[in-house]
């Protein structure tokens, strides 16, 4: 906090103490100045917030769920299989894909998650918007194929979720830690 302080300081320091009125002139405290206090005050209070009263787990999970409830005509696609839970490991493998697939009565998702990225398909084959949900950072864009195909170049960090756009109906994975 005392790097706050001596922000402070030195904007009282400057704010006509140099003999500038602040009307704009050379040197003058601008909306710029202002933005960037803002935006230190702004990160030493997340900083403060994060050490001295962090988000309990079980919030975050809850809202990280109610996140995926802004779309309430999307059907939920639950996890049936993820093969850090229900694989069986392969000899001499030191970082195996995580295979996953997500069900609901209409379709089926299975994707791979590599270093690389994304890799899937669904079933029944078709054409498919897919957006790989990450919290609130810009969401990356995929495309499924004729025959249900889709790849991602940049594998998810953190929580994330599938939001599938077919031409019948949208779903949404369950939101998984990649």
């Amino acid at each position: 906090m005392s790097d706050l302080n001596d922000e402070y300081d030195a904007y009282d320091e400057y704010d006509g103490a140099d003999g500038h009125d602040g009307s704009g002139a050379s040197g003058a405290y601008d909306e710029r100045d202002e933005e960037l206090h803002d935006g230190l005050v702004e990160e030493e209070l997340r900083q403060a917030a994060a050490i001295l009263d962090p988000v309990p787990a079980g919030l975050r999970r809850v809202a990280v769920d109610a996140f995926v409830l802004r779309d309430l005509d999307a059907r939920i696609a639950e996890l049936t299989f993820d093969s850090l839970v229900d694989g069986i490991p392969v000899r001499g493998e030191t970082d195996p894909p995580r295979m996953l697939t997500f069900s609901t009565d209409a379709v089926t998702v299975d994707v791979e998650v590599t270093a690389d990225g994304l890799i899937g398909q669904l079933l029944p084959p078709g054409p498919a918007g897919i957006e790989v949900l990450s919290g609130p950072r810009a969401h990356a864009r995929l495309t499924a194929d004729d025959m249900g195909r889709f790849t991602g170049e940049a594998p998810p960090a953190g929580p994330f979720a599938l939001r599938l756009r077919t031409g019948r109906e949208v779903v949404v994975t369950e939101w998984l830690r990649a």
